[in-house]
């Protein structure tokens, strides 16, 4: 019997006292499953707060994560425009510098240092600018190269404003020869034939053209292109209407196929002067004007001559 345990118990319905004995092995098995029970489900729910705990850190690191990726691509976003902004920046200074040598060509000015583009500087890699590319590729690459060509851009920028006051200064001293020197579009319209060598459309033989075509409607107005005198002003077997205008330091422009000719020989023009209508007069396959350049007798292609 000492091996059972009694227990008494009284229920409250009655006064009865009741009796129950249990061994002493089972009551010890029954506690223990109790114990282990109360420990099962004190680590479970305590694994399971952890778990809930990490999960929750897990989405605010998310979020995070996702956030800071979207500044990230927002940020790249506006470096690749700004990368593009450069290679707009690099085109306008190229621009200038062939402006610039369009100039001296025309003023007869000398580049006294050396080149102001932007020569030995690359473009931006196409692929670099790419919004697609992974967040982590080639993005220190893009920042190094923006820097790298931002100062390049920058030197080569002070240098043109250099150069264009050293030409500003030289055209000032050289502004009567600049008003004598053909500058501009004597009529606007297409570029129907080039200068050089060509297939004549005549003929179907290889000849050397030595001006520009520029087809319009018969009766454009056509100027002239520089200040002089008209030296010749009728019509002429193949060209037709001729205009032919001297403005001296060997400079020499003709117009021809013209509809009507508005100048005398021995008269004073202004650049800019209305001096014909453009025809097609002489042996010409529609209403255009033959337009040349001549310097000290030998003719140049126009284009060279055409700034606007």
């Amino acid at each position: 019997m000492r091996k059972r345990i009694k227990i008494w118990f009284h229920s409250g319905a009655t006064s009865d006292i009741r009796e129950f004995s249990i061994h002493k092995t089972i009551l010890g098995f029954i506690i223990l499953v109790v114990i282990s029970a109360i420990g099962g489900v004190s680590f479970i729910g305590y694994d399971y707060l952890r778990i809930k705990k990490i999960s929750f850190n897990n989405i605010v690191l998310n979020q995070t994560i996702i956030k800071q990726n979207n500044e990230i691509k927002s940020q790249r976003t506006q470096i690749q425009s700004f990368a593009g902004e450069i290679e707009v920046l690099k085109k306008q200074v190229d621009n200038l510098s062939i402006f610039e040598d369009k100039v001296r060509l025309i003023a007869d000015i000398q580049q006294t240092s050396d080149s102001s583009g932007l020569i030995g500087i690359g473009g931006i890699p196409r692929d670099e600018l790419d919004q697609d590319i992974p967040l982590e590729e080639k993005h220190n690459n893009l920042m190094r190269e923006m820097h790298q060509q931002v100062n390049q851009t920058n030197l080569a920028a002070k240098k043109q404003a250099l150069d264009f006051e050293n030409l500003i200064k030289m055209l000032e001293q050289k502004r009567n020869l600049l008003a004598s020197t053909p500058s501009i579009r004597p009529v606007d319209g297409w570029i129907t034939s080039k200068f050089g060598y060509r297939k004549s459309p005549f003929t179907g033989r290889k000849e050397f053209h030595s001006g520009l075509d520029i087809s319009n409607k018969s009766g454009t107005k056509i100027i002239a292109t520089a200040n002089g005198r008209v030296s010749y002003a009728a019509r002429k077997m193949y060209i037709g209407n001729l205009i032919v205008i001297d403005h001296g330091h060997g400079r020499v422009t003709k117009f021809g196929h013209l509809k009507k000719i508005m100048v005398k020989p021995g008269q004073q023009v202004k650049r800019g002067d209305v001096i014909a209508l453009l025809g097609n007069t002489g042996r010409s396959t529609g209403p255009h004007v033959h337009y040349e350049v001549r310097i000290n007798g030998t003719p140049v292609n126009p284009l060279k001559y055409i700034l606007n």
